[in-house]
């Protein structure tokens, strides 16, 4: 498919999307973490879960740091305009390179202004989160503070909490809010619970921070990167979405 076809057909598809995604009770979920140009990775993903009963839920970051992030990103939204309902790209802090610059950006980089303008517009239509009726919530970086989850489908791009979405850091300390490191919001235990508890939500599948612990907070949150980019092995999380999710141990924890 031609680059401007395939550009306009995914506009369509995320334009029809909420900003928040509803999982069905049914099946099974994959999630997967950055791949950053590991194109490898994100056809593994497909060859292997891209079947009944599984959806592939992608927490962000496809470009940058690796070195086949054009290829990356028009493979993943190939698949996506295929399979529509199989496949869900949510957003990443480097799909908001044109609000929110970040460095180094070799992908962004490597782009024309005219090349640049249009992947912007794309990942801007990007979803933000997903959530499950057993209490799965999953999104690139930290928890927006919100009323409620479906605040999310009103976030503004660029706004603060778009960037606590796809910026945030979570660190193992009872603090809340710890302010910014490089641009990067940092949130502890305490902001997470009470979040957490006010979303009635049970385990948080996320990205973005590669050398965070797989684990915190009583295990009720994941960390998980799917890209050689960073980390000798890659990592996925598997969700029965018709079982209870209790704690980390209902969760299926696997290396691609």
């Amino acid at each position: 498919m031609k680059f401007e076809d395939l550009v306009a057909q995914s506009i369509k598809l995320f334009e029809k999307e909420p900003r928040l995604i509803h999982l069905p009770s049914k099946g099974k979920a994959v999630f997967v973490g950055d791949t950053h140009g590991d194109l490898d990775a994100s056809e593994k993903v497909i060859s292997h879960y891209l079947r009944s009963p599984y959806r592939i839920i992608f927490l962000g970051d496809y470009v940058d740091r690796g070195e086949e992030s054009e290829a990356n990103i028009l493979f993943l939204l190939q698949k996506k305009v295929e399979y529509p309902e199989q496949i869900f790209l949510l957003s990443g802090n480097h799909e908001g390179f044109m609000v929110k610059a970040l460095y180094p950006a070799n992908f962004w980089e490597s782009l024309s202004t005219e090349k640049r303008e249009i992947y912007g517009r794309l990942f801007s239509k990007f979803p933000l989160s997903v959530t499950s009726e057993n209490g799965i919530l999953a999104l690139h970086g930290a928890l927006p503070d919100l009323e409620s989850l479906e605040e999310i489908n009103r976030i503004e791009i660029g706004d603060e909490q778009w960037d606590r979405i796809v910026w945030g850091d979570f660190v193992e300390r009872r603090n809340g809010w710890m302010g910014n490191l490089w641009g990067r919001p940092q949130f502890g235990e305490s902001y997470f619970e009470t979040l957490m508890e006010r979303y009635q939500k049970k385990i948080l599948i996320r990205s973005h921070q590669p050398h965070a612990p797989l684990w915190m907070f009583e295990k009720r949150c994941i960390t998980i990167f799917t890209s050689y980019v960073y980390l000798p092995v890659r990592t996925i999380v598997v969700v029965d979405l018709e079982g209870e999710i209790r704690n980390g141990r209902d969760l299926r924890i696997e290396r691609i």
